[in-house]
């Protein structure tokens, strides 16, 4: 979780409460780290971090959306920010993808 902070802290973003969301209670299989942060205005944040070796597709993209959605309906209530921190390759498509549905994108393979 250390390294996800200092992350976020190189890109400006700071967060007062910062959890851990159990696979499990997401009901995925997927190798995926996912937080709920909350910031000084009170404002919910929705973080995922993903790290794999292939290269990241618009398949992918969909995918990351439904556990968003179950994300909204385990927590219930919406997030005002999604940010997704990777660690691979990313398509082209599944970037403009992301982007389109308002996901913030952090590359931390630099």
């Amino acid at each position: 979780m250390k390294e996800v902070v200092d992350t976020l802290r190189k890109k400006e973003l700071i967060y007062k409460k910062f959890i851990m969301i159990d696979n499990k209670a997401l009901k995925t299989r997927k190798k995926i780290a996912v937080y709920e942060a909350v910031d000084f205005d009170r404002y919910y944040t929705a973080v995922f971090v993903l790290e794999q070796k292939s290269r990241f597709l618009r398949k992918d993209a969909s995918v990351l959306e439904t556990l968003y959605e179950r994300l909204k309906v385990l927590q219930d209530h919406n997030f005002k920010k999604k940010i997704l921190i990777y660690k691979m390759p990313l398509c082209s498509k599944a970037k403009a993808q992301m982007k389109e549905e308002g996901w913030r994108l952090i590359d931390a393979s630099v």
